[in-house]
């Protein structure tokens, strides 16, 4: 037999292997779920046909699951997911602002020269 041909026994043999390999990593999925992380994009229907107007019950927990995958991070999860999430996740300040104490406000003031540059840029 030459050496690029294979005879029907070996043929077989492959096929079989290839099989058992394909059944071992398959599995049967009866219920659809959505993925959370795929932005779905809304799609108009066709203004005349009627299958499109008629009113469904909604499925709750489809609703569930698409309003819990527009949630922020913050709300969707207890503590940082990821190393880049751990930047921002405390958005609210630690100590609040004082509004009275003078020495924390410092307002824009106007001095000589921002009202001449102001006075420039309106002559332009």
């Amino acid at each position: 037999m030459a050496a690029g041909q294979r005879d029907e026994v070996s043929l077989n043999a492959i096929h079989r292997e290839t099989i058992r390999k394909e059944r071992r990593s398959q599995r049967l999925v009866t219920e659809y779920r959505i993925n959370p992380q795929h932005r779905v994009h809304a799609v108009t229907g066709k203004p005349m046909a009627w299958h499109d107007n008629q009113e469904e019950a909604a499925d709750e927990s489809f609703l569930n699951i698409i309003h819990h995958a527009a949630l922020e991070p913050t709300k969707k999860y207890s503590e940082p997911q990821t190393t880049s999430q751990e930047i921002g996740w405390m958005t609210r300040p630690l100590i609040t602002m004082d509004w009275t104490d003078r020495r924390l406000q410092h307002h824009r003031q106007k001095t000589e020269i921002t009202a001449y540059m102001e006075t420039a840029q309106r002559l332009k």
